[in-house]
């Protein structure tokens, strides 16, 4: 875990420009967040499934097949999409992942589950997300 922070210090313009990017791509998510399948709005409201730090979906608690099924089915399609935009940014998919994972934290609603920095599940409220202080500032 320390190479990995130690390698993401020394890569602040790849995260600022991933940074930039997925903050540029998440102004449309209110619009995509009204169009997700009712069955992950759904997991997501209930708190089966919440935003990891690593810019994945993960399980706040044992999660039945469908609910499984549905959350690798996303996380495949994330990993699809870091992966292009890692390289376009000239970063790692990890380094790309893991700031995608930030933003995603940020955006969560209160309700929703998200994985703080030190690996537990959250609920979040009012309050803004407990994120690493590795993740990029965001205004």
């Amino acid at each position: 875990m320390l190479l990995r922070e130690d390698r993401l210090k020394h890569r602040p313009l790849a995260l600022a420009a991933g940074a930039l990017s997925l903050a540029l791509l998440s102004l449309s998510a209110p619009a995509s967040a009204q169009q997700r399948d009712p069955a992950y709005a759904d997991a997501r409201a209930k708190g089966e499934v919440g935003e990891k730090a690593d810019g994945y979906l993960g399980f706040p608690v044992a999660p039945n097949a469908g609910v499984k099924r549905m959350a690798d089915d996303i996380n495949i399609k994330r990993k699809n999409i870091y992966a292009e935009k890692a390289q376009a940014n000239a970063a790692t998919v990890e380094e790309y992942a893991f700031t995608a994972g930030c933003l995603a934290i940020l955006r969560t609603v209160p309700g929703e589950k998200y994985q703080a920095p030190d690996g537990s599940w959250r609920t979040r409220t009012a309050e803004p997300p407990l994120r690493s202080e590795l993740c990029p500032k965001v205004n």
